[in-house]
């Protein structure tokens, strides 16, 4: 399943693109190593073993919709780090 694949390679890519957003902006900033900064990549990596989590999942009925809402909610926690990481800076 080429779905499933992908969208496993979307979650690790998106939210570790996150994680490295977040010591490019500490660095950028002379900060290095901040406790909001840890912060943030703790949620990401929260996020990452919660959606793999449901992308494994075998109980599932319609898989088009629970992929398409996994997907989503990728998309909405992704866009709440995101705005973390504007506010390290």
């Amino acid at each position: 399943m080429a779905s499933i694949k992908d969208l496993k390679k979307d979650v690790n890519n998106v939210l570790g693109d996150l994680i490295e957003a977040v010591y490019i902006v500490e660095a950028a900033n002379g900060k290095g190593d901040t406790k909001e900064g840890a912060q943030i990549i703790d949620s990401a990596i929260e996020t990452f073993d919660d959606l793999i989590e449901k992308i494994n999942s075998r109980k599932i009925e319609d898989k088009k919709k629970h992929f398409s809402a996994i997907r989503t909610e990728l998309e909405t926690k992704a866009k709440g780090l995101v705005d973390k990481i504007n506010k390290l800076s």
